[in-house]
């Protein structure tokens, strides 16, 4: 039986861009950094390098993949990063350069803000309701 679900691509437009973003702004680790080729890398990202899935960057190989560079969900909020201090997040996210879509609001699942990575793709930052404090 299937268990868990263990990473997600995403598509950034360079290995380097990628990492400034998910390693430098976001602050997520490097979990594996492993050349493949003279042009290709295995770069394995995650906010924590013993929970949750993780993301595989990966550079478009061809022209198609390239278009889908920060749209790889159509639009719609494409990937959700779960917090444990939403507002510590939030703020730090915010002094970072992190650009939000929407004021930080309350539903019946948590505490949730969209942002969006350099290249448009879509991220909810989100507290669960079971642990979301009040808004300040």
């Amino acid at each position: 039986m299937l268990q868990s679900l263990a990473a997600v691509t995403v598509l950034v437009p360079s290995y380097d861009e990628g990492l400034a973003f998910f390693r430098d702004v976001l602050g997520f680790a490097v979990l594996e950094d492993t050349p493949l080729s003279a042009t290709k890398r295995w770069i394995v990202v995650g906010p924590s390098p013993s929970t949750g899935a993780v993301l595989v960057l990966a550079v478009p190989s061809d022209e198609s993949q390239r278009a889908r560079v920060g749209d790889q969900a159509g639009g719609r909020v494409g990937f959700f990063l779960h917090s444990g201090d939403f507002w510590a997040d939030y703020e730090n996210l915010l002094s970072s350069g992190v650009s939000f879509l929407e004021s930080p609001r309350r539903e019946i699942y948590g505490l949730v803000a969209v942002f969006v990575d350099p290249w448009g793709g879509k991220w909810d930052l989100l507290q669960p309701a079971a642990g979301a404090p009040e808004t300040p």
